[in-house]
Order: structure tokens, then C-alpha cells, then sequence
């Protein structure tokens, strides 16, 4: 199984950019689709972004497409999470999460096994 931590949430302006990063311990990370996935207040959780195990390919949600990447370091078992170009709309917990057995397009549509704890992102106006 893999442990996984949130950091770099907090508050940001409108059109400000915040870099989230997810740190996996446990297996072996490269084993492991990762993505992000986020809720907001009142709302379901919402698939951002996913990427394969050796970060060749991802996939996007159609509005964070231009102004979010997803990325991964293997060697230093961590994900992170570009965005720019925040939205007031953006606000809500982010979680990062991971599989072994689901395909990349498969992590926008179904729930992965592990999740962590989540990080806060608040965008002001």
C-alpha cells in the first residue's frame, strides 16, 4: 500500500498561481497512477488531473486544461500540481490519490484506492 501527504495549499488571489505537491512513501511509487482530485464546499469531489506511471501521459479536466500540470518525480516518490491562473471557482480541499490497477482515463471516472488527507486552496476575489 503507499501513504500519501498534501502540502502547499493556502490562499491566493484571483489569477495568483499555487503549486500543490504530494509526497508518497509505502510501495513502490512507479507502480502507481496519480491523481488529483478536488471538493468544494456543498459540492462533490471532482476529478483535476491524473498521470501515468512514468509520467509520460496525462489527463486533464476540460476546464483546467492551459492553466494546470500535473507532473511526477519518481526518484523522490512525489506529484505535483501546477496551477495558474487561479479561479474564485478553484477554491475547495485538493486530494491527491493513487492506484495500481486503474488506467490513467479510468482515475476521472472511478474512485482510486488510496487518498491522502487533502490541502486547502482558497482563491479570493
Amino acid at each position: 500500500q503507499v501513504q500519501l501527504v498534501e502540502s502547499g495549499g493556502g490562499l491566493v488571489q484571483a489569477r495568483g498561481s499555487l503549486r500543490l505537491s504530494c509526497a508518497a512513501s509505502g510501495s513502490p511509487f512507479s507502480n502507481y497512477i496519480v491523481a488529483w482530485y478536488r471538493q468544494a464546499p456543498g459540492k462533490e469531489r471532482e476529478f483535476v488531473a491524473a498521470i501515468s506511471r512514468s509520467g509520460s501521459y496525462t489527463y486533464y479536466l476540460e476546464s483546467m486544461k492551459g492553466r494546470t500540470t500535473i507532473s511526477r518525480d519518481n526518484a523522490k516518490n512525489m506529484v505535483s500540481l501546477q496551477m495558474n491562473s487561479l479561479k474564485y471557482e478553484d477554491t475547495a480541499v485538493y486530494y491527491c490519490a493513487a492506484d495500481a490497477m486503474m488506467t490513467v482515463q479510468e482515475m476521472a471516472t472511478r474512485t482510486p484506492r488510496y487518498f491522502g488527507q487533502g490541502t486547502q486552496v482558497t482563491v479570493s476575489l
